[in-house]
């Protein structure tokens, strides 16, 4: 006897469209910082969503161990991975761009330097925390809007992924830092020619997207579990983000992860939620072969 399969109501709707939202919200930020050092400096950070990850691991430490909210933790992660990004430049990427002879050299290196560092912290957390499955209890309890209904935490993640992308957003549309960041990526020549120092625009930048990618592990860590092999999916995740809305393009970033978000929510419900992954990469093959720059881009 076949099954009838009845049409889903507006609520239904809304309901997996939000849900679809939640999850770009994460994938927006995560993008926006690395998007950040791409379109800036030409350094394709493939170990981002590693340090994703160890601001999960640290937000989850804190809050097992010490009590510390996650909320609390959401400055500190931040604050603690662009310190940690700083640092990162100054060791590696600032003696490439010293002693590569083209930006085409030092793109490959800055990529083979990051495949190293993505291996690195990986191992590190490895052998720090194992490779369980760790994660802790925080507002887990369902808010209804509506009809339809979600967990607090998820909608908190939501909020805070949305702020914290509309800050950065903000900050390089109209400070005269942000007019300076948006000069070099659009002409670095012609930006150093006017006397922006990229000495030190370089360095901030980098450890500001290193810091993004600490503040969404911490968010990341309220509403899922957490694993020393869960950053490398969402790097994969913000490149198809940042293809989606256009390299060096920030609103694309916001844009492209929200909308990505809701073609998995989309398609996972009327497919299988197996074939999440196929319909990131189809959506990815076809903005490169349809529209290359984006569809967002300007």
């Amino acid at each position: 006897m076949t099954e009838l399969r009845h049409p889903m109501s507006l609520f239904s709707w809304l309901e997996l469209i939000a849900s679809g939202l939640i999850t770009g919200g994460i994938y927006a930020l995560v993008a926006l910082g690395l998007n950040l050092q791409y379109g800036l400096m030409r350094i394709l950070n493939i170990a981002h969503g590693e340090f994703l990850m160890l601001g999960a691991y640290l937000t989850w430490m804190a809050h097992t161990t010490l009590g510390i909210s996650p909320l609390l933790m959401v400055p500190v992660s931040f604050l603690a991975l662009m310190a940690l990004g700083l640092v990162i430049h100054k060791l590696c990427f600032r003696r490439l761009t010293v002693t590569s002879p083209n930006l085409d050299i030092f793109e490959a290196r800055g990529l083979m330097v990051a495949f190293g560092l993505m291996f690195l912290v990986q191992n590190f957390a490895s052998f720090m925390w194992g490779g369980d499955l760790r994660g802790y209890d925080y507002l887990a309890e369902p808010v209804k809007i509506g009809e339809a209904q979600f967990a607090g935490n998820k909608l908190l993640v939501f909020g805070l992924a949305l702020l914290f992308s509309g800050a950065l957003i903000a900050l390089l549309r109209f400070t005269l830092l942000g007019k300076g960041v948006r000069a070099l990526m659009q002409s670095p020549t012609g930006a150093q020619l006017v006397g922006i120092d990229t000495q030190r625009l370089h360095p901030l930048m980098f450890g500001i997207g290193l810091g993004l990618s600490g503040v969404a592990g911490c968010l990341l860590s309220m509403a899922y579990t957490i694993t020393p092999s869960m950053g490398e999916p969402y790097t994969v995740t913000a490149l198809i983000v940042i293809t989606l809305g256009g390299f060096g393009s920030m609103s694309g970033a916001l844009a492209g992860g929200l909308l990505l978000g809701v073609v998995e929510a989309l398609g996972m419900h009327f497919t299988n939620p197996s074939l999440k992954a196929l319909l990131s990469y189809s959506v990815f093959i076809a903005v490169l072969l349809l529209r290359p720059r984006g569809l967002f881009a300007k």
